[in-house]
């Protein structure tokens, strides 16, 4: 299934909304220079629907109790999330143009009590879904309906801290709790399958007791669908969804590509090739 369903992750193709999604994202980095390029656009789909279509959120209020909770685990693909939230009014889009300035609340990961709507600092890999498991205990404790999501990194489950997490998770049964994976094939050093091969993950995922979904994490309406249609996957168990991606997503030269995972000092024609390119 894994490789049939990242052929069709690199297929389909993006609608409007995405693309202007990325170049949000374009004009972000072009002010910093530098950013996570290749692991912010496997992820846009994926905030972009959480945001659009599914999350229970007050931009004007970010600290409401009942509101449902986003991690961004992999905080190194924040690019996404930031023009998501300005998209979303958490902040004025001119923000989005001191990326990485010294001055700025954006920096090259996100801080939480710095930036609205960001619900947890993140950057060290295999913390966020630790977090994300207490809170979600917390609403179940207190009888709340919020929700918690957390999008981890594939490479980031080589992390043990991951599973003890997950272990909790699936003892106190929190069906409000979902795991998101972006699992685009590539970490920082490389292909995952070659670093710490992390399959067969939909099994690791079912024998730590969660209800476990694969899908194509570019297809909008995939996502939406199982966002807004089958949560829980099981009322007993939180939820593991596995969506294959693309690092890189929407730019050829970065798509497959572990050279684009991280990149500084941005050239005036690495940005030009962006602006073709998408």
């Amino acid at each position: 299934m894994s490789n049939t369903m990242q052929k069709n992750a690199l297929a389909i193709s993006l609608d409007q909304r995405s693309i202007y999604l990325r170049k949000m994202a374009i004009k972000t980095l072009e002010s910093g220079k530098r950013a996570h390029l290749g692991s912010a656009m496997s992820i846009m789909e994926l905030i972009r629907v959480l945001y659009d279509d599914f999350l229970n959120y007050d931009n004007t209020n970010p600290k409401d109790l009942n509101r449902d909770r986003f991690i961004l685990s992999k905080g190194h693909g924040c690019l996404a999330l930031y023009v998501v939230l300005a998209d979303k009014g958490f902040f004025d889009e001119k923000e989005l143009l001191c990326f990485c300035h010294a001055d700025s609340i954006l920096g090259g990961h996100p801080e939480y009590g710095k930036i609205p709507g960001v619900e947890a600092s993140t950057g060290s890999l295999g913390h966020g879904i630790s977090i994300g498991m207490g809170m979600a205990l917390a609403a179940k404790l207190q009888n709340r309906k919020s929700r918690v999501i957390v999008l981890v990194g594939d490479g980031e489950t080589n992390e043990g801290s991951v599973w003890e997490a997950a272990m909790a998770a699936a003892k106190h049964q929190l069906s409000n709790f979902t795991v998101i994976i972006d699992y685009n094939k590539i970490q920082s050093y490389g292909f995952v399958s070659e670093v710490l091969d992390i399959e067969p993950l939909a099994d690791k995922w079912t024998s730590f007791g969660f209800a476990v979904k694969e899908i194509n994490g570019h297809d909008v309406t995939a996502i939406k669908t199982i966002l807004t249609s089958s949560l829980p996957l099981n009322n007993q168990k939180p939820t593991a969804l596995i969506c294959h991606t693309i690092k890189g997503k929407g730019f050829s030269f970065a798509e497959n590509n572990p050279t684009w995972h991280h990149k500084s000092n941005l050239s005036d024609a690495d940005i030009k090739k962006m602006y073709e390119n998408i």
